[in-house]
Protein backbone atom coordinates (compact mmCIF):
# COMPACT_ATOMS: atom_id res chain seq x y z
CA UNK A 1 0.00 0.00 0.00
CA UNK A 2 1.45 3.58 -1.10
CA UNK A 3 1.81 5.97 1.52
CA UNK A 4 -1.26 7.92 1.41
CA UNK A 5 -3.69 5.50 -0.48
CA UNK A 6 -5.24 5.41 -3.44
CA UNK A 7 -8.44 8.21 -3.67
CA UNK A 8 -11.17 4.81 -3.42
CA UNK A 9 -9.32 3.60 -0.39
CA UNK A 10 -9.22 6.99 1.30
CA UNK A 11 -13.35 7.25 0.27
CA UNK A 12 -13.80 4.17 1.60
CA UNK A 13 -11.73 5.06 4.96
CA UNK A 14 -13.93 8.65 5.46
CA UNK A 15 -17.02 6.20 5.20
CA UNK A 16 -16.37 3.86 7.84
CA UNK A 17 -15.37 7.08 10.02
CA UNK A 18 -18.47 8.61 9.72
CA UNK A 19 -19.89 6.00 11.33
CA UNK A 20 -17.60 5.79 14.34
CA UNK A 21 -17.00 9.82 15.18
CA UNK A 22 -20.89 9.45 14.89
CA UNK A 23 -21.47 7.07 17.67
CA UNK A 24 -20.50 9.00 20.90
CA UNK A 25 -19.53 12.60 20.49
CA UNK A 26 -16.20 13.98 21.63
CA UNK A 27 -14.82 10.23 21.55
CA UNK A 28 -11.24 10.14 20.05
CA UNK A 29 -11.11 7.98 16.72
CA UNK A 30 -8.47 7.15 14.61
CA UNK A 31 -7.98 10.03 11.49
CA UNK A 32 -6.88 7.40 9.37
CA UNK A 33 -8.45 3.75 8.47
CA UNK A 34 -5.85 1.73 9.10
CA UNK A 35 -1.85 2.63 10.03
CA UNK A 36 -1.80 6.34 8.94
CA UNK A 37 0.47 7.20 6.32
CA UNK A 38 4.53 7.11 7.56
CA UNK A 39 3.47 5.74 10.97
CA UNK A 40 6.58 4.46 12.64
CA UNK A 41 5.19 2.21 15.23
CA UNK A 42 1.48 1.45 16.95
CA UNK A 43 1.53 3.34 19.82
CA UNK A 44 -0.48 6.15 20.86
CA UNK A 45 1.95 8.82 19.64
CA UNK A 46 1.58 7.40 16.31
CA UNK A 47 -2.54 7.17 15.85
CA UNK A 48 -4.02 10.56 15.39
CA UNK A 49 -7.39 11.34 16.64
CA UNK A 50 -10.50 13.56 15.72
CA UNK A 51 -12.89 14.66 18.31
CA UNK A 52 -16.47 15.45 17.26
CA UNK A 53 -18.79 18.08 18.61
CA UNK A 54 -21.63 18.64 17.03
CA UNK A 55 -24.72 20.79 18.12
CA UNK A 56 -28.45 19.37 17.52
CA UNK A 57 -29.53 18.97 14.18
CA UNK A 58 -32.33 22.02 14.23
CA UNK A 59 -29.27 24.39 15.70
CA UNK A 60 -26.58 23.34 12.93
CA UNK A 61 -25.72 26.88 11.07
CA UNK A 62 -24.25 25.02 7.83
CA UNK A 63 -20.07 25.20 8.52
CA UNK A 64 -18.07 22.66 10.11
CA UNK A 65 -14.44 23.56 11.16
CA UNK A 66 -11.37 21.61 11.83
CA UNK A 67 -9.60 22.91 15.00
CA UNK A 68 -5.90 22.45 15.45
CA UNK A 69 -4.43 23.30 18.69
CA UNK A 70 -0.84 24.90 19.26
CA UNK A 71 1.76 23.16 21.06
CA UNK A 72 4.71 23.88 19.06
CA UNK A 73 4.11 20.71 16.89
CA UNK A 74 5.44 18.90 20.47
CA UNK A 75 2.50 18.97 22.09
CA UNK A 76 -1.40 19.72 21.63
CA UNK A 77 -2.67 22.86 24.38
CA UNK A 78 -5.74 21.59 25.53
CA UNK A 79 -7.18 24.88 26.25
CA UNK A 80 -7.09 25.20 22.09
CA UNK A 81 -9.27 22.01 22.07
CA UNK A 82 -12.21 20.78 23.76
CA UNK A 83 -13.34 24.48 24.90
CA UNK A 84 -12.87 25.39 21.32
CA UNK A 85 -15.09 22.78 20.29
CA UNK A 86 -17.57 23.59 22.93
CA UNK A 87 -17.64 27.23 21.65
CA UNK A 88 -18.52 26.08 18.22
CA UNK A 89 -21.12 24.03 18.90
CA UNK A 90 -22.84 26.38 21.23
CA UNK A 91 -22.81 28.71 18.10
CA UNK A 92 -23.91 25.77 15.55
CA UNK A 93 -20.61 24.89 14.14
CA UNK A 94 -19.72 21.24 13.86
CA UNK A 95 -16.50 21.05 15.11
CA UNK A 96 -13.55 18.83 14.43
CA UNK A 97 -11.00 18.74 17.39
CA UNK A 98 -8.00 17.05 15.77
CA UNK A 99 -4.87 15.92 17.11
CA UNK A 100 -2.45 15.31 14.71
CA UNK A 101 1.27 13.67 15.13
CA UNK A 102 3.98 15.35 16.57
CA UNK A 103 7.62 15.90 16.91
CA UNK A 104 9.99 14.64 17.89
CA UNK A 105 8.66 11.58 16.61
CA UNK A 106 7.43 12.78 12.97
CA UNK A 107 7.88 16.01 11.12
CA UNK A 108 6.88 17.21 8.12
CA UNK A 109 5.12 16.21 5.87
CA UNK A 110 3.52 14.02 8.43
CA UNK A 111 1.48 16.62 9.94
CA UNK A 112 -0.01 18.28 6.86
CA UNK A 113 -1.27 14.98 6.07
CA UNK A 114 -3.20 14.62 8.74
CA UNK A 115 -4.29 18.19 8.65
CA UNK A 116 -5.63 17.78 4.86
CA UNK A 117 -7.18 13.85 5.95
CA UNK A 118 -9.13 16.23 8.50
CA UNK A 119 -10.21 18.53 6.01
CA UNK A 120 -11.43 15.49 3.78
CA UNK A 121 -13.43 14.06 6.69
CA UNK A 122 -14.98 17.32 7.76
CA UNK A 123 -16.08 17.42 3.99
CA UNK A 124 -17.84 13.83 4.08
CA UNK A 125 -19.31 15.11 7.38
CA UNK A 126 -20.67 17.82 5.59
CA UNK A 127 -22.34 15.98 2.84
CA UNK A 128 -23.66 13.66 5.23
CA UNK A 129 -25.57 15.42 7.29
CA UNK A 130 -26.66 17.77 4.64
CA UNK A 131 -24.65 20.92 5.59
CA UNK A 132 -22.72 23.47 3.60
CA UNK A 133 -19.53 21.05 1.92
CA UNK A 134 -18.71 24.92 0.50
CA UNK A 135 -18.00 26.26 3.83
CA UNK A 136 -15.53 23.67 5.30
CA UNK A 137 -13.22 25.87 7.45
CA UNK A 138 -9.94 25.32 9.35
CA UNK A 139 -8.92 26.73 12.88
CA UNK A 140 -5.54 26.43 14.36
CA UNK A 141 -3.40 28.29 17.41
CA UNK A 142 0.30 29.11 17.33
CA UNK A 143 1.71 25.95 15.14
CA UNK A 144 -1.62 24.91 14.74
CA UNK A 145 -1.86 28.37 13.09
CA UNK A 146 0.66 27.41 10.78
CA UNK A 147 -0.44 23.91 10.28
CA UNK A 148 -3.62 25.45 9.64
CA UNK A 149 -2.15 28.33 7.21
CA UNK A 150 -0.11 25.61 5.37
CA UNK A 151 -3.74 23.96 4.15
CA UNK A 152 -4.58 27.45 3.04
CA UNK A 153 -1.95 28.64 1.08
CA UNK A 154 0.32 25.35 -0.52
CA UNK A 155 -1.61 24.49 -3.12
CA UNK A 156 -1.05 20.76 -2.81
CA UNK A 157 2.65 21.49 -3.61
CA UNK A 158 3.66 19.26 -0.57
CA UNK A 159 1.14 16.25 -0.10
CA UNK A 160 -0.55 16.43 -3.62
CA UNK A 161 -2.17 13.84 -2.92
CA UNK A 162 -4.97 14.03 -0.02
CA UNK A 163 -4.78 18.00 -0.83
CA UNK A 164 -8.13 19.21 0.11
CA UNK A 165 -7.74 22.84 1.00
CA UNK A 166 -10.10 24.46 3.15
CA UNK A 167 -12.90 27.37 2.47
CA UNK A 168 -11.84 30.05 4.94
CA UNK A 169 -8.85 29.96 7.31
CA UNK A 170 -9.16 31.29 10.90
CA UNK A 171 -5.29 31.63 12.23
CA UNK A 172 -4.99 32.62 16.19
CA UNK A 173 -1.34 34.25 17.00
CA UNK A 174 0.19 32.09 14.18
CA UNK A 175 3.66 31.02 13.23
CA UNK A 176 3.94 32.12 9.91
CA UNK A 177 7.75 32.31 8.99
CA UNK A 178 10.55 29.66 10.25
CA UNK A 179 13.27 31.79 8.86
CA UNK A 180 14.90 35.48 9.90
CA UNK A 181 14.57 37.47 13.17
CA UNK A 182 10.71 37.06 13.80
CA UNK A 183 10.93 33.14 13.93
CA UNK A 184 10.64 30.57 16.55
CA UNK A 185 13.75 28.25 16.12
CA UNK A 186 11.94 25.52 17.99
CA UNK A 187 9.13 25.62 16.09
CA UNK A 188 11.36 25.21 13.13
CA UNK A 189 13.59 22.44 14.51
CA UNK A 190 10.55 20.90 15.79
CA UNK A 191 8.78 20.77 11.97
CA UNK A 192 12.37 20.00 9.95
CA UNK A 193 14.60 18.22 12.58
CA UNK A 194 16.98 21.43 11.53
CA UNK A 195 17.21 24.11 14.04
CA UNK A 196 19.20 26.29 11.38
CA UNK A 197 17.37 28.54 8.38
CA UNK A 198 17.21 26.14 5.34
CA UNK A 199 15.65 26.13 1.66
CA UNK A 200 13.08 23.84 3.83
CA UNK A 201 12.15 26.82 6.08
CA UNK A 202 11.78 28.91 4.08
CA UNK A 203 9.79 26.60 2.01
CA UNK A 204 7.52 26.11 4.75
CA UNK A 205 6.80 29.84 5.38
CA UNK A 206 3.42 30.86 4.46
CA UNK A 207 3.62 33.91 2.86
CA UNK A 208 5.96 33.51 -0.18
CA UNK A 209 3.32 30.55 -0.57
CA UNK A 210 0.38 32.86 -0.91
CA UNK A 211 -1.38 32.99 -4.28
CA UNK A 212 -4.54 34.07 -5.91
CA UNK A 213 -5.87 31.07 -4.94
CA UNK A 214 -5.27 31.17 -1.23
CA UNK A 215 -8.25 30.86 1.44
CA UNK A 216 -9.80 33.69 2.70
CA UNK A 217 -8.43 34.61 6.62
CA UNK A 218 -9.25 35.86 9.89
CA UNK A 219 -5.82 36.21 12.15
CA UNK A 220 -5.56 37.08 15.49
CA UNK A 221 -2.90 38.49 17.32
CA UNK A 222 -1.55 40.35 20.29
CA UNK A 223 0.92 42.88 19.80
CA UNK A 224 2.94 42.31 22.84
CA UNK A 225 3.86 38.53 22.24
CA UNK A 226 7.46 37.60 22.52
CA UNK A 227 6.77 33.59 21.61
CA UNK A 228 5.29 34.71 18.21
CA UNK A 229 6.11 38.22 17.29
CA UNK A 230 3.25 39.63 15.81
CA UNK A 231 5.45 39.99 12.94
CA UNK A 232 4.16 36.96 11.77
CA UNK A 233 0.82 38.01 11.37
CA UNK A 234 1.57 41.14 9.72
CA UNK A 235 3.53 39.86 7.42
CA UNK A 236 1.33 37.28 5.91
CA UNK A 237 -1.46 40.21 6.26
CA UNK A 238 0.95 42.26 3.52
CA UNK A 239 1.32 38.84 1.39
CA UNK A 240 -2.38 37.91 1.13
CA UNK A 241 -3.52 41.82 0.49
CA UNK A 242 -0.15 41.76 -2.04
CA UNK A 243 -2.33 38.88 -3.87
CA UNK A 244 -5.55 40.05 -4.06
CA UNK A 245 -7.04 37.38 -1.66
CA UNK A 246 -9.68 38.37 1.49
CA UNK A 247 -8.04 38.45 4.37
CA UNK A 248 -8.92 40.28 7.84
CA UNK A 249 -6.89 41.03 10.63
CA UNK A 250 -7.55 41.65 14.51
CA UNK A 251 -4.35 42.98 16.30
CA UNK A 252 -4.41 43.78 20.19
CA UNK A 253 -2.60 46.06 21.91
CA UNK A 254 -2.62 43.09 24.91
CA UNK A 255 -2.73 39.44 24.35
CA UNK A 256 0.46 37.81 25.24
CA UNK A 257 0.98 34.28 23.85
CA UNK A 258 -1.66 31.58 24.55
CA UNK A 259 -4.51 33.58 25.30
CA UNK A 260 -7.19 30.85 23.35
CA UNK A 261 -10.43 31.94 22.90
CA UNK A 262 -9.86 35.57 25.27
CA UNK A 263 -10.10 36.50 28.69
CA UNK A 264 -13.96 37.58 29.30
CA UNK A 265 -14.00 41.66 29.68
CA UNK A 266 -10.94 41.89 27.61
CA UNK A 267 -9.93 43.33 24.33
CA UNK A 268 -9.11 39.51 22.97
CA UNK A 269 -12.35 37.94 24.47
CA UNK A 270 -13.98 39.78 21.43
CA UNK A 271 -11.96 37.56 18.76
CA UNK A 272 -14.72 34.78 18.65
CA UNK A 273 -17.34 36.73 18.28
CA UNK A 274 -16.24 38.60 15.53
CA UNK A 275 -14.51 35.63 13.77
CA UNK A 276 -18.00 34.21 13.56
CA UNK A 277 -19.89 37.05 11.98
CA UNK A 278 -16.98 37.13 9.19
CA UNK A 279 -17.27 33.20 8.80
CA UNK A 280 -21.02 33.72 7.73
CA UNK A 281 -20.33 37.23 5.85
CA UNK A 282 -18.08 34.89 3.61
CA UNK A 283 -19.25 35.38 0.00
CA UNK A 284 -19.63 32.24 -2.20
CA UNK A 285 -16.20 31.91 -4.70
CA UNK A 286 -16.82 31.63 -7.63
Amino acid sequence: MDGLGSVRRTAKAIRDMLLRIGSEERERTPLWDGPAPGAVGADRSDIPTVSLYAPPEDKRSGETVVVLPGGGYTGHAEHEAAPVGRWLRSAGVVALIVRYRLAPRYKHPVMLQDAFRAISVARAVAEEWGLRTDRIGILGFSAGGHLAGMTAVMEGREVAEVHDPPDFAVLIYPVTTLTGPYSNPGVRSALTGDPRDTPEAARLSLGPQVTRSASPAFLVHGADDVVVPVENTLMLAEAYRAAGRPVDVHIYATGPHGFGLGARGRPTGSWPRECLTWMRALPDEP
